[in-house]
Order: structure tokens, then sequence, then C-alpha cells
């Protein structure tokens, strides 16, 4: 078996080692004599998986105790209308950070239960920097301060948490997410699909402070009440069961290689290498101001675009998955995630 270097921004590149211990407990997991994916949601053998998942994620990010743990269904982009359904609390403005295309999905989404404040937006550089603090406009009326912590596509990174002036912070982590140390206690809300830094795709994680929950209208269909899933641990429906398995397993690797901060460190080493070789060749370029510069996406272009379709067959000869960029920009986007070891070569 040749495994490939895969690139793809998610569903992601996961560790062999996880991928050798679910196929080693496929058939049995620990003399229960059934698969996890066989298992019922509320049985003791699938309840200690659980808790062993949130138990390892509070671990490895020092989620205070004040802060429900919930693993939902429908990826981030469900969240982009659950978050102002379930933080409003009756106020009707909400700010929004536009720095990417998934910022700016995520003010449309918003756009429909309130009135969004936009308080700082790049899209007039074409999503290649963050706008200068000094310009930002945050109404104090506003419910919470939303941004996108690494915009996947744009390969735009906020490198400090912003400063929300009181409001409460809520950030789409799905990109970056575990790959440096933060302090959740800044923030009111962080949400993330797994699939690009955490394990399969299937699986949401919300982490948020629990005086933020249990203020939705009574129209909030009970499964995006954060409340409800809150009270019943995430399992209001039956879950992806055997995706929080694997996203379990991705959490245990991730210790054992000494946490967030040998990860964050891990991060930083590729990103330099790959930064340093795009700078100092004259074939390719990345657009990215160097101040907001991704650790985890580099989206690249070619200096002649006429070289992209032989870069991508040559690099699919060499076993480079996945290089080409969204469809929306175009290029070449290299997504350096946490859980990719494997190292990165450039002609």
């Amino acid at each position: 078996m040749s495994r490939v270097y895969n690139f793809s921004a998610g569903p992601s590149m996961l560790p062999e080692a996880v991928l050798v211990t679910a196929r080693e407990e496929m058939l049995e997991w620990r003399d229960s004599g059934m698969s996890v994916m066989e298992m019922s949601h509320r049985g003791k053998a699938f309840a200690s998986i659980a808790e062993q998942l949130e138990a390892d994620l509070r671990e490895l990010m020092g989620i205070p105790s004040n802060y429900k743990v919930l693993f939902l269904q429908g990826g981030a982009t469900a969240q982009f209308s659950f978050i102002p359904q379930n933080l409003l609390n009756g106020k009707t403005k909400a700010c929004y950070i536009k720095t990417g295309a998934w910022s700016e999905k995520a003010v449309s989404d918003a756009q429909n239960f309130c009135e969004v404040v936009l308080t700082a937006s790049s899209e007039a550089e074409h999503y290649t920097s963050i706008p200068d603090v000094a310009s930002w406009v945050i109404d104090a009326d506003a419910a919470y301060l939303h941004f996108t912590s690494n915009e996947t596509i744009h390969g735009v990174e906020f490198q400090t948490i912003p400063d929300s002036q009181g409001l409460d912070l809520v950030s789409d982590m799905s990109s970056n997410i575990l790959s440096r140390p933060i302090d959740v206690s800044q923030f009111g809300l962080i949400y993330a699909g797994s699939q690009k830094n955490m394990g399969p795709s299937g699986v949401t994680v919300v982490i948020v402070r629990d005086d933020l929950i249990g203020h939705a209208p009574k129209s909030t269909p009970s499964v995006f009440n954060y409340a409800e899933q809150a009270k019943n641990q995430s399992m209001l429906n039956t879950p992806a069961t055997y995706n929080w398995y694997l996203l379990g397993l991705v959490l245990s690797w991730l210790k054992q290689q000494g946490g967030i901060a040998a990860i964050e460190q891990h991060n930083k080493n590729k990103a330099a290498k790959l930064y340093q070789a795009i700078d100092s060749s004259a074939l390719y370029r990345n657009p990215v101001v160097p101040d907001y510069r991704s650790r985890m996406n580099i989206p690249f272009v070619l200096a002649n675009s006429e070289l992209d379709k032989a870069f991508l067959t040559a690099a699919e000869a060499n076993g480079l998955m996945e290089l080409k960029g969204h469809r929306s920009v175009g290029g070449c986007a290299p997504v350096f995630i946490m859980l990719c070891q494997r190292r990165v070569w450039m002609r």
C-alpha cells in the first residue's frame, strides 16, 4: 500500500496511527463484541467513548468548567444560523469581521436573523489582509462580535485574539483549532467543523459559555438549540457515533505528541519552510500580506498561470494530491493542518 501526500482542506489527512487503531478495532471495540458503529449511543460502551472524548478536548484546550462542549452535526455552515438564534438574546444586532469566503458566508446567513454590523472587511483588498484595528466599528448594542480565525480558502489568519470591546467574542476555528494554545475564557463561543483540523467530517464542535445558552426563541427547533443539546449531552438525536470515536482517537494521538504546544511548534516550522520556498522563488507567489499569513493553509499562484495545469499534473505524479486551489480563487493551496505530519517539498 502506498499512501499519498494529501493536502485536501477537508476531509483532510488523518494520522496514520489513528487509522491503524480504527482498523484494529473495526470489528470489535474492547471486548464489547461489536464495532463502535454498531453501538447504541445510549449504551454504556459508547457513553465511555463520549465521556473520554469530551475530557480529552477539555484537557487539551484548557476549557473552563463554566463552558459546555457540544458535538453537533451540520458543519460550521449550520452554526452560521444557529449562533444568532441562540446568542442574540433579545438584541437585534451582531458585529462581524469579514476577512474571507467563510466569514462572508457567516455574514450572509446571520443577516436572516439580525442586523449585521460590519466591524471590518478586507473584501476590497481581495481578502489578503486583516483591516487595521483603528478602522474597526464595534457597536456596543450588538450581541456579539464574530470572526473567522483562519480563512481556509484565502490563507489569512488572526495571529492574536481581537479586542471585542466588551462584546462576547465568537469565533469559527474550523481550520486552526488545536493548532496553537488559546485562552478559551476570552471567548463566548468557539465552533469548528472537525473535518479540517480535528478528524473526519460529520462532527461540529461548539464550546459555549454557560450564561449564553438558554435564551433562544421558542421558535428555534430543539436540535438547533444549544441549551437543549447541552441538556441531552449532544444526543437529542442520534449522533454521528463513529465519527465521535474517530475524533476521540485523534485527540488521544495529539496528547501523545505532546499536546497543543508541541503541535504549534511543528506548525511554525512547516509553515516557515514553505513560505521561504515560495518567497525565494521566481516561480511561486503568495498573495497574503506577510503579517496575516496562515500557518495552516498556504495558497500560492504560479507567476505564469499557463503552468498551473502542468504543475498540478506533475504534483499528482509525485504523490502530492489535492493541491488545486479553491474554485473561487484558483491557484494552489497546500493545507498544513495539524494532522499532516509529512514533509513537503517544492522544486
